[in-house]
């Protein structure tokens, strides 16, 4: 029997605020143990939560961005559950009521779309983490109150490379609105995987299996490509799927099994008694969606147009918001679009990592003006790449170091054509073949012009004194 699988996400992404979401706790990732605590987040006995703006404000951008039904009012809960990680026994969520809901996500897969439709975005604070030994297990109550914005989808995905692109795309959001860095490997970029089966042209869904916390786009695809086969087999041989919750383990290639899938009545969820419901103006979601940036689809597409450049390049440009903002500004400098684009892939991002550029030492303006030297014909493209060298070492303007250096390009025919003039009765085997039909020893010629001028003489001057001259003497 055929099987379609059934496929609905989770994402669980980390606010970039400066502060816990219910106190004044910092959310840096690398402080020491135990460091960013306090009787609210610790949950202690007459502490009492206060809701942060700013992560009210980014959960709203989200949900703006992604075309959600935002809710006028909305209730924060009590989501009651024991584990060591949750100090207070219960974590501060939202459930009947969120915030947002009926959203979608339109993503890209080769040269065809599809939208996936969100189920709703709401807000609820984190969890700590437990730290396993070899003989203790610890707690960290660092990451306990952080903010959190839970994008739940509807079952609206059909594999796993739909799903990696799902994924891709939040992610992509969410950093082009700057309220998430996305980093999935420190947690602040979760994903859990609601899979199931059901036989071909069925209307019905399967039983439900969830993989829980995984942090990579690959280990998504692996581990919902290993589920759909593991329930496949299961179906063919007559068993029943059981509905629970699952790990991923990369190491084993597989999922197994971690608890029978609790219902919503199992976490006995409650109105949170110490939090007023939040009221949400439509004054402040217009005045959001007047904020919200060109995001990395749109954005690619206009790249191709406006600047001519290829889909593969306009596609890594965009990949971060601040890489396409330094190509902008680089171009809007003076650069050639195609010229910045082919520095920035090649030369810059060998130097630097994709979300580094726009904070390197290497500024828009040093970028535009080495190319611009290299339009005007004052340096070579061999020696800008010297001079780029320099500029990451010595923080120099680009056409500072021309001038101290004397690395000016040679176009003068007067004085080019003394050192042809010597090139070709230093090489006069080479020349005779030449002219006898060895086109290809034209290359070497040029090559020994430059050795010559240390590499300074134009080459495009060059090649045309050359041909003239071997031409001219040959008839």
């Amino acid at each position: 029997m055929n099987y379609e699988t059934i496929i609905g996400l989770e994402v669980h992404a980390q606010l970039r605020t400066q502060s816990k979401i219910f106190c004044r706790c910092a959310t840096e990732f690398h402080a020491s143990e135990n460091q960013n605590v306090c009787p609210v987040c610790m949950g202690l006995p007459g502490s009492l939560p206060v809701l942060n703006e700013k992560a009210v404000a980014f959960a709203l951008k989200m949900a703006v961005a992604t075309h959600c039904q935002i809710q006028p009012t909305s209730i924060f809960s009590r989501k009651n559950y024991f584990y060591p990680d949750l100090p207070k026994g219960y974590q501060i969520s939202q459930y009947d009521k969120p915030l947002a809901t009926a959203g979608v996500v339109e993503i890209v897969l080769e040269n065809t779309s599809k939208k996936i439709r969100l189920h709703r975005i709401h807000m609820e604070e984190d969890a700590g983490k437990n730290v396993h030994g070899e003989r203790y297990s610890y707690v960290n109550y660092n990451r306990a109150g952080i903010p959190l914005v839970e994008i739940v989808s509807e079952p609206d995905l059909r594999n796993a490379q739909e799903a990696a692109e799902y994924l891709r795309t939040l992610r992509s959001i969410l950093r082009y609105l700057d309220i998430s860095d996305g980093n999935m490997e420190e947690g602040s970029f979760r994903c859990d995987v609601n899979i199931s089966l059901r036989p071909e042209r069925s209307d019905r869904f399967g039983t439900k299996v969830e993989i829980k916390n995984i942090n990579s786009f690959r280990f998504v695809e692996n581990a919902i490509l290993y589920e759909m086969e593991r329930q496949r087999m299961c179906l063919e041989e007559g068993k029943r799927i059981v509905q629970e919750t699952r790990l991923w383990d990369e190491h084993e290639g597989k999922t197994f099994s971690m608890r029978q899938k609790e219902e919503a009545h199992d976490y006995r969820y409650f109105p949170e008694p110490d939090l007023m419901p939040l009221e949400i103006s439509a004054e402040w979601v217009s005045q959001i969606r007047s904020t919200l940036p060109e995001f990395e689809q749109v954005k690619k597409q206009r790249f191709m147009t406006q600047y001519q450049l290829t889909n593969y390049d306009a596609k890594l440009l965009v990949q971060e918001k601040s890489l396409a903002d330094y190509f902008e500004q680089t171009v809007h400098r003076g650069g050639d679009p195609k010229l910045v684009c082919n520095w920035i892939l090649s030369e810059v991002l060998r130097e630097f990592e994709v979300s580094k550029v726009a904070c390197s030492s290497l500024t828009p303006g040093h970028l535009a003006e080495l190319i611009c030297l290299i339009q005007k014909g004052t340096i070579s493209g061999k020696i800008a790449k010297d001079v780029f060298e320099k500029i990451l070492k010595q923080g120099k303007m680009p056409s500072q170091i021309v001038r101290e250096e004397g690395l000016e390009q040679i176009s003068d025919a007067a004085q080019l054509e003394k050192v042809i003039e010597f090139v070709v009765s230093e090489q006069g085997d080479l020349v005779k073949q030449y002219r006898e039909g060895q086109k290809n020893k034209f290359s070497f010629l040029v090559g020994q012009i430059m050795k010559k001028t240390q590499g300074k003489a134009n080459p495009k001057i060059v090649s045309e004194l050359l041909k003239n001259k071997l031409e001219r003497e040959d008839t």
